[in-house]
């Protein structure tokens, strides 16, 4: 019997700026039935509402934030400008309304698409609100462990993004990304072009699977 490399509930349970960090090199993996799609989480932002106000929990219960309420280890996924989708990882203990929101991926295998920023990498592994509330460990959407051995990435932290409104929350270090991947959000597109070119020269392949 294969030996499950999903990320055990356990995982989901733990403080949620912990979570936040230790997503930082996992995989995320889409089988949306026709095709397995996956990358290697780069960048997160960790949400710890209700106090929080950059959370959309902050607002209070509502039929949207409804599975930020609900037990960790599954998918809030939101809808915004009327284009984008965005995943979140929902944390910590059931009835408290914390989530981690997946910045950025790291394409793996024949992955071709952009994946740098919320929005683009939901897009990229067709990821949509239809996947809201999603068993983080199911077999149509998870998170699992690198099947190689890889070096512990170099994380850093730093302020979310397009929280300004959020006040004095705005300011708190709760983004995490590995300073080493040209795949964050917010670096230059020259290292980006490089580090795909590298990998369709070598043909790397994914390494993901149930």
């Amino acid at each position: 019997m294969t030996r499950t490399r999903k990320l055990p509930q356990s995982f989901f349970e733990r403080g949620t700026l912990t979570v936040a960090r230790a997503l930082i090199g996992m995989h995320l993996v889409h089988d949306d039935g026709h095709a397995l799609r996956a990358g290697r989480i780069v960048e997160t932002e960790a949400y710890l509402g209700p106090r929080d106000l950059a959370a959309h929990s902050s607002r209070g219960r509502t039929r949207r934030t409804e599975v930020m309420f609900g037990p960790p280890g599954h998918a809030y996924v939101y809808f915004i400008y009327g284009f984008w989708n965005c995943l979140n990882v929902v944390t910590g203990r059931a009835g408290v309304p914390h989530a981690v929101l997946l910045r950025a991926l790291e394409p793996l295998g024949d992955l071709e698409e952009s994946t740098w920023g919320p929005g683009l990498l939901c897009r990229a592994l067709r990821i949509d609100r239809t996947l809201n509330g999603a068993d983080l460990r199911g077999d149509r959407l998870w998170l699992e462990c690198p099947r190689r051995r890889t070096p512990a990435p170099r994380i850093a932290r730093a302020t979310r993004i397009g929280v300004d409104y959020a006040g004095e929350w705005a300011r708190r270090p709760w983004r995490f990304l590995d300073r080493d991947s040209p795949f964050v959000s917010t670096a230059p597109a020259s290292g980006r072009r490089r580090a795909r070119a590298v990998t369709q020269r070598l043909g790397i392949p994914a390494a993901v699977g149930k």
